[in-house]
């Protein structure tokens, strides 16, 4: 048995399954925000309700919005900012009783979907989360590869690879820094985009748009759809840069698979988009990788913590 939790903003959920992959129970509650004893208490509350279910102890394993340094034992880069800084690993360890192994949610993805997903038995799987935000994981033989800084596959906070003038120097960071592929790939990043564009050109026409509430990216991706003009040039610039992101993680690990997850990886034709917009900026001019949803869509996460642990 093995216990899979995934911790995000808003909930925790957590599944039970057998030595098989076989979904046994699953259960999710809130996320108590912004109090880090009260999120340690309710990953131990669901370990304890699954566990109930069956009877018997599981191994456990978490993802998280951020990762756990190796120096310190501190969790950093989450953006549940109320984990950083704190020895979750190990006071999640200590309220359980028995050791918990805790990595990067974008991570989870990828061992998730290099064990039983859409990359199975894959040697070298990228996954890419597109969507509030923009994250990267990498699962080698279907094992977490964190690295000594714990940011391996972090591609998210590389700058805009072939960055044109106008793209020069880029939207602001969270992270501190400008023109992160986050603040031009993301859901957030693509709603940006479209409303700066459609901005700039109502202003060189000498018009101002009125205040109101910005376009969302779901609502961007349903009028491209139906055919709208603008919006379509909002996902050609969005597909654009998102092959050029990828080329330069090609260009240092090149994969053996590409697995995407988050709201935009459903995007219609994505994937028989990308390989042509990818091809010209890899070095060759080859790209024969495959790209794939996640078969286990948003429940990959939670998945891909319990396969923390191997069979």
């Amino acid at each position: 048995m093995r216990i899979g939790i995934d911790l995000g903003g808003t909930k925790i959920e957590a599944v039970l399954l057998d030595h098989e992959g076989k979904e046994l129970a699953k259960h999710r509650v809130d996320t108590p925000r912004d109090d880090y004893r009260a999120t340690v208490q309710a990953m131990v509350d669901l370990v304890h309700l699954l566990e109930g279910k069956v009877g018997q102890k599981a191994t456990v394993g978490a993802g998280i919005p951020g990762t756990v340094s190796a120096r310190t034992g501190l969790v950093k880069n989450a953006n549940s900012t109320w984990l950083n800084g704190q020895p979750l690993q190990r006071d999640f360890s200590a309220a359980l009783g028995r050791e918990a192994r805790i990595a990067n949610d974008a991570n989870c993805l990828a061992v998730s979907e290099a064990t039983d997903g859409a990359a199975a038995g894959a040697p070298v799987v990228f996954g890419v989360i597109l969507g509030t935000g923009c994250g990267g994981g990498v699962a080698f033989t279907g094992h977490v590869h964190g690295g000594p800084n714990g940011i391996a596959g972090e591609w998210g906070h590389n700058p805009l690879p072939w960055a044109t003038q106008s793209e020069t120097p880029g939207p602001a960071c969270y992270c501190g820094k400008h023109g992160c592929m986050e603040t031009w790939v993301s859901g957030t990043g693509v709603a940006r985009d479209h409303a700066q564009v459609a901005h700039d050109k109502m202003a060189l026409a000498g018009h101002f748009p009125p205040d109101g509430k910005p376009i969302t990216t779901r609502e961007i991706v349903a009028a491209a759809q139906a055919g709208d003009p603008e919006a379509v040039a909002t996902l050609e610039r969005f597909e654009d840069r998102l092959a050029r992101g990828l080329a330069s993680v090609i260009h240092v690990l090149d994969p053996d698979v590409i697995v995407f997850g988050g709201g935009l990886s459903r995007i219609d034709n994505l994937y028989e988009h990308l390989p042509a917009r990818i091809a010209p900026y890899i070095f060759g001019g080859e790209f024969t990788t495959p790209l794939v949803p996640a078969k286990y869509g948003d429940a990959s996460g939670v998945r891909g913590a319990a396969w923390l642990w191997p069979a």
